[in-house]
């Protein structure tokens, strides 16, 4: 018997609702569009949603499980092999700063919706892919880990020092 690599996707909507990525998540097009890629486990932390996912994908041998909140997510980020999220900003940086490649699926129904702009930003700069939930099982299919480049984080040095100038306190 030869045992594959697991190869997780790790689904999060962060301390939100968010049905629409959850419901999309768990269609047979997108856990087969997963599977299709080589994924073996999907994970998804659903939040204070209402949507239940299925642990059963349909004729495919995807391993699917979820839960509602976890004190951090850090661990499930690393352990991914992709992360599908939500566009908070939080959880965006989490998983660019952990080197993870991250699908962010944009929620429409939130009012001044600035996350969107964050993440539209960041996959023009090509850190990460941009989706809708009728849009992910595309996105999965077409996306190209290859094409994704390193986020490197910017360093505040600088607006720190200029900041202690204005407010007269001593700079290093």
């Amino acid at each position: 018997m030869v045992s594959r690599e697991r190869r997780m996707v790790f689904v999060t909507v962060g301390t939100t609702c968010f049905d629409a990525l959850v419901k999309a998540v768990d269609s047979e097009e997108v856990k087969e569009a997963l599977l299709n890629k080589g994924y073996t486990d999907l994970l998804i932390q659903m939040g204070r949603g209402t949507y239940m996912p299925s642990k059963v994908s349909g004729n495919s041998s995807l391993q699917v499980d979820y839960f509602t909140f976890s004190p951090s997510i850090a661990d499930y980020i690393r352990d991914a092999s992709l992360v599908i999220s939500h566009a908070g900003s939080g959880s965006i940086f989490e998983t660019l700063r952990l080197g993870k490649p991250l699908i962010v699926v944009v929620n429409e129904d939130l009012m001044d919706n600035h996350q969107s702009e964050l993440a539209k930003e960041l996959a023009d700069r090509k850190h990460l892919f941009c989706a809708h939930p009728q849009t992910l099982q595309k996105t999965v299919e077409t996306m190209d880990l290859n094409n994704l480049l390193p986020y490197v984080p910017g360093d505040a040095k600088q607006v720190v020092t200029l900041v202690n100038k204005f407010l007269g306190f001593p700079v290093d």
